[in-house]
């Protein structure tokens, strides 16, 4: 795990744990897509619990798709990670992220680097 501390905008590793099995040389690059997609998907961040994280997408159907794709090749290399995509109704779109106890403080910086992704738009 990097030592970089993602609130100063730097490559933002600091989330990405050491279970993680994505090749180190791929990480930038996944890195840069959850960036884009906390930027263009994301309207709000709710912490629920400790373990859980709650993201309020855009409703768009190319978001779900997205956040399907993206999350179905990260749930392969940190195994962790759950996600939960869901619709309540046409216009709602939410994605719950939920990690085991030994693994909250990536969660933790995972809301952190949401966070300040969306801070600077």
């Amino acid at each position: 795990m990097s030592d970089q501390d993602i609130s100063t905008g730097e490559t933002g590793a600091a989330w990405v744990p050491e279970a993680c099995t994505l090749p180190t040389a791929e990480r930038p690059l996944r890195l840069a897509e959850f960036d884009r997609f906390f930027d263009e998907a994301v309207r709000a961040a709710e912490r629920v619990s400790a373990r859980h994280l709650r993201l309020r997408l855009d409703s768009a159907a190319q978001v779900e798709e997205t956040a399907r794709d993206l999350t179905a090749r990260e749930s392969s290399c940190c195994s962790f990670f759950t996600f939960d995509l869901s619709r309540s109704d046409p216009d709602s779109l939410t994605l719950d992220v939920r990690v085991p106890a030994a693994q909250v403080d990536v969660l933790d910086a995972l809301a952190d680097r949401a966070a300040a992704v969306r801070r600077r738009r």
